[in-house]
């Protein structure tokens, strides 16, 4: 049966039939979403609750537990955690992969109800959630400046007018404002006149309160008319408050502005924000998991327009960072990479065949091949990324392998006397098991990846299933088109033309090149035993240097933009904090490979987070990589009293959702707090001594500063206070307590209370604060408390519910993560780490390359097997599949030492691209192998002539196939500008292993196949026995 035969017979359905299939993927093409990588994102949301002035430890206790016990039932959690920090608590749960995030999200609203009525009844409002990783990079920043508007004013435009309409676009998860809060009233109460007045904190705050009453007033109505009924129930400006009456003494009335100061300022003044030199408001804008970037962002562009229109006129709305132009760039610069390897695979088939006509044949496959592919990767749901991109870029060389078999094939039929239809006919039908078996091998090798679940099987599937669709398009093409179009374009040998002197001259060196092939060959077969022990050492140095390779995760990616997070001594004051920070703002600025910054900073009772957003110039100027940015501003850096910058490059994957101040994470849970107090210390001081890692950080803050209040209960009662009139009082006077709402159309403002900050900076503010008891007595906190200063914690981290500290770190330079972590797990053996009171172990990234690590052999072998087990069932036989797998070896000696010698680990993409050379490799002895077969049970020859004519026969298609492939892959190897990171290692696994199998299995092939050839006979000599016709051996099939 030939396959072929209907679409020689029948060229205009033929040529139709392939139009059409370009049509629908070039249809497909311009349909594909764009983005970086395939969507690999878990599953994750972000939980928030706020009280005002409490402490981390109260946080901890009423609102993050209550909170995780009731969240921790969720299906489907991998990994909770949680950190509590002076008047705020955000919760953390990354789902597996398998889980819908809208699903889970309404979930998550459910437990947030059910979990209600355990949290404290001061939080002012529900616990809220959005569809984030709150570690993950933001996709935009936009910076609201302005030369007459306050901080105060611009925050209340970025989140009344601006914060709302991005939040709406789809793919947005949330808009973070940061560098101030809302326009507030602020009453700064003045101790020593409320206390000569006898006037207590909760009376003025019940008179605020009450002076500022929104509610319904009903109304009036006749036979005729009605009428609604108002009052003047709202006061809106501080100078509507001063004036307002907060007692009466001695019958006179005591105004508020004569017991404190009132203004118009913000919420909280704890925070500042800038962008480049120029103070401003910051809206940091995340994305949701299951969103495409660059669509996301496109949404965005295209409403800031209309906002901009909505701003006040001397307010500038500028974006700060985008996420998406190094995307693109990168894109870009992989599909310049495609259109390179197609040209150079096309050169290699015209330099090989040296015939227009023949040339053109198998070039034809490859766009098609490739348009085609479009087609699959939009039904399938995939987008136009890195990996399918990566993925075109290599099945360009393999596209055309099929092609070049088929077309050699009828060509020696042309040259032996056959007519062009003839020969097609004929040919094609000769090598349509031998194109199945090279194609359906190469696909099977993908199997175990598309089997894998975690998100090394999510990351590489598109890659795989994308290479997989253009190889089988290509085989259906080289059986298809390619026979047609040979007996249609190629001419009979009597009406060539006669070449050319180049051409003549290039055959002439084939003709030698194969010459001296098959003199080295036959020298080879007759010293087969030194061949083979080759083989075995070429094996066993695939074990070693498998070992000793350095082996890392996932290529870091050179996006062109940097977050730096900044930590000060704990303790430290948001007032001492702002000149470090203008410190690192100017040093940073100053660098040349720098092109803008954004940051804000808040914070208050010794705790202060302050966030930067560096964005650098393109590659093309700045001529440095990021690595060697970031090392320069570490060692200008470096230097600052109190306080320390950390500096880690966005990155397209972010495994794991902890906050850190560094790119990798090492985690030590406890049931008991005193436990990780007594031994985090000591893994803390273990790690730092390691020169494998820098910028080491650890997410304990417990040397907080504290002023602890000792009550005489007796005391206290004798004198007819109790302990919620104390809490009252230091709530007033020292949490900046929201008392009251002013209602705007467009917002809602608060009125906020506390003593005049300049009675509270320093511990004898305690003094002058008085608890005004039911019977009017001023009763002094000195009378029946006693303080002392304490340390206490900034922040409690939990995870899983179990209290839980964090070292973050980052690589020192030219140190792998396999070795960083192998030097980590070593320095807390030597501790003698207690593992039945504590849990240690590494999380986000670092956990999933152990984790991908130890699959790595595992994976390997399964391909093996795969393809042992496909090439079986193709040949119907045990032994020729070995002879076929016999090629590896040689490959992946090739693609570690090209990987060593060019100082790369072996990453996940390296690792793909063993797959590739498993599949491609083999190729060569397949062709070998089915013409040894045909020419011994044809032609009736030995073993040894067999194999000795396959190689020679074959040589010239197996160079030529084998020529694409490596020139489809060198743009990879060699290419530069954004994104190259990514492509190198494919390309550089790729071009060495085949260079090196491509000398060393012409001739390890033949030696192993006729040894194998020997154990097939003596198999069959031992297991013959006496038998009836028609009863087959076991040896017959081997």
């Amino acid at each position: 049966m030939n396959i072929s035969a209907p679409f020689i017979m029948r060229p205009v359905a033929t040529v139709l039939l392939a139009i059409a299939v370009v049509l629908a993927g070039a249809l497909a093409f311009v349909k594909l979403p764009v983005a970086p990588l395939p969507q690999v994102d878990f599953p994750t949301i972000s939980v928030r609750a706020s009280l005002p002035g409490a402490s981390p430890e109260t946080m901890a206790s009423s609102v993050a537990t209550p909170l995780e016990r009731a969240l921790g039932s969720i299906a489907g959690i991998t990994e909770m955690t949680s950190r509590s920090t002076q008047g705020s608590t955000s919760i953390t749960l990354q789902f597996d992969l398998s889980r819908d995030i809208d699903g889970a999200a309404r979930d998550v609203q459910a437990a947030i109800n059910a979990a209600r009525n355990m949290l404290p009844s001061a939080l002012r409002s529900n616990p809220t959630y959005t569809k984030r990783n709150p570690a993950s990079a933001p996709i935009m920043v936009l910076a609201l400046t302005s030369k007459t508007l306050d901080q105060g004013q611009l925050y209340d435009v970025g989140s009344t007018i601006l914060a709302q309409r991005i939040a709406q676009i789809k793919g947005v998860s949330d808009v973070q404002v940061g560098g101030s809060s809302l326009p507030a009233v602020r009453v700064e109460l003045n101790p020593t006149a409320l206390n000569q007045y006898g006037i207590a904190l909760d009376e003025v705050r019940t008179a605020l309160a009450n002076a500022n009453a929104r509610g319904p007033k009903g109304m009036l109505e006749n036979d005729k008319t009605s009428w609604l009924v108002a009052t003047n129930d709202q006061l809106r400006k501080a100078s509507e408050y001063s004036s307002l009456v907060v007692a009466y003494r001695n019958g006179s009335p005591v105004l508020l502005s004569d017991v404190a100061r009132v203004e118009d300022s913000v919420e909280d003044l704890f925070n500042m924000g800038f962008f480049n030199n120029s103070p401003a408001i910051l809206l940091v804008v995340g994305r949701q998991a299951n969103a495409n970037i660059i669509e996301t962002v496109d949404r965005i562009h295209e409403a800031l327009p209309q906002m901009r229109a909505m701003l006040p006129g001397d307010v500038t709305l500028t974006v700060a960072q985008d996420r998406t132009p190094s995307i693109r760039a990168s894109l870009a610069e992989a599909e310049q990479t495609l259109i390179i390897a197609v040209i150079l695979v096309i050169l290699v088939v015209l330099l090989f065949l040296r015939n227009l006509r023949a040339a053109l044949i198998p070039s034809v496959a490859v766009p098609v091949s490739l348009i085609a592919t479009f087609a699959v990767m939009y039904l399938c749901g995939y987008s136009l990324n890195t990996m399918s991109l990566m993925a075109l870029i290599v099945a360009t060389g393999f596209v055309v392998d099929d092609a070049i078999v088929v077309l050699e094939n009828i060509a020696r039929h042309l040259e032996a006397g056959m007519s062009p239809l003839r020969a097609a006919l004929l040919g094609s039908r000769e090598v349509g098991f031998t194109v199945l078996s090279m194609s359906l091998s190469l696909v099977a090798v993908f199997i175990p990846i598309l089997l894998m679940g975690d998100i090394v099987g999510r990351l590489f599937r598109e890659f795989s299933i994308t290479l997989s669709a253009a190889i089988l398009i290509s085989l259906v093409v080289s059986v298809t088109l390619t026979p047609m179009m040979c007996a249609r374009m190629l001419r009979p040998v009597r009406e060539a033309r006669r070449p050319g002197r180049i051409s003549r001259a290039i055959e002439a060196f084939l003709a030698w090149l194969t010459r001296g092939y098959g003199a080295a060959l036959d020298w080879v077969l007759r010293h087969s035993l030194l061949t083979l022990v080759v083989l075995l050492v070429v094996i066993g140095l695939n074990g070693y240097m498998y070992v000793k390779i350095p082996k890392g995760f996932f290529p870091q990616q050179d996006t062109g933009q940097l977050m730096a997070f900044i930590r000060a001594d704990q303790g430290t004051s948001f007032q001492a904090m702002r000149p470090k920070l203008e410190y690192f703002r100017k040093v940073v600025l100053e660098d040349p490979a720098v092109e803008s910054m954004a940051g804000y900073s808040s914070g208050r009772g010794g705790s202060n987070t302050s966030f930067m957003m560096i964005q650098l110039k393109p590659l093309s100027e700045r001529k440095v990589s990021v690595d060697e940015v970031m090392n320069r501003l570490r060692g200008k850096l470096s230097n600052v009293p109190g306080a320390r910058m950390f500096l880690m490059p966005n990155q397209d994957i972010r495994i794991g959702a902890r906050m850190s101040n560094s790119g990798y994470q090492y985690s030590l849970m406890a049931s008991e707090l005193s436990v990780l107090r007594t031994w985090m210390p000591r893994v803390s001081r273990a790690l730092a001594a390691l020169p494998e890692l820098t910028d080491i950080d650890l997410d304990v803050e417990d040397k907080g500063r504290q002023v602890s209040l000792e009550i005489d209960r007796e005391t206290a009662t004798r004198l007819g206070v109790n302990m919620s009139m104390i809490a009252a009082v230091l709530n007033n006077s020292f949490s900046q307590r929201q008392i009251s709402v002013i209602y705007n159309p467009l917002n809602q403002y608060r009125v906020v209370m506390e003593v005049d900050p300049r009675f509270a900076q320093d511990p004898s503010a305690l003094e002058k604060a008085y608890v005004i008891t039911s019977e009017g007595n001023r009763v002094p906190l000195s009378a029946f408390a006693k303080w002392r200063m304490t340390n206490a914690p900034l922040s409690v981290s939990h995870e899983s519910q179990f209290a839980a500290d964090t070292i973050s770190f980052n690589l020192a330079p030219g140190v792998s993560l396999e070795q960083a972590t192998r030097a980590i797990n070593e320095a807390v053996a030597r501790i003698n780490l207690p593992t039945t009171e504590i849990q240690a172990g590494f999380s986000g990234s670092a956990k999933a390359m152990q984790s991908a690590l130890s699959a790595q052999p595992w994976l390997i072998l399964a391909a093996l097997v795969t393809m042992y087990l496909v090439l079986g069932m193709l040949y119907e036989s045990y032994i020729h599949p070995l002879t076929i797998l016999s090629t590896l070896p040689s490959a992946g000696l090739g693609a570690l030492l090209a990987l060593m010698m060019l100082g790369h680990e072996f990453t996940l993409i390296a690792l793909i691209g063993v797959f590739l050379l498993i599949g491609i490799v083999k190729k060569n002895a397949i062709m070998m192998v089915d013409f040894a077969l045909d020419a011994q049970r044809r032609h009736g020859l030995g073993s040894r002539e067999a194999i000795y004519e396959a190689c020679l026969k074959r040589f010239r298609p197996i160079l030529m196939t084998t020529m694409a492939a490596i020139l489809g892959a060198v743009p990879l190897g060699i290419s530069t500008g954004a994104g190259a990171e990514l492509r190198q290692p494919l390309g550089i696994t790729i071009v060495g292993g085949l260079v090196v199998s491509q000398i060393l299995t012409l001739f390890t092939t033949p030696v192993v196949y006729l040894y194998l050839d020997r154990l097939h006979r003596r198999a069959q000599r031992r297991w013959s026995r006496p038998r009836s016709a028609g009863m087959a051996l076991p040896g017959d099939n081997l």
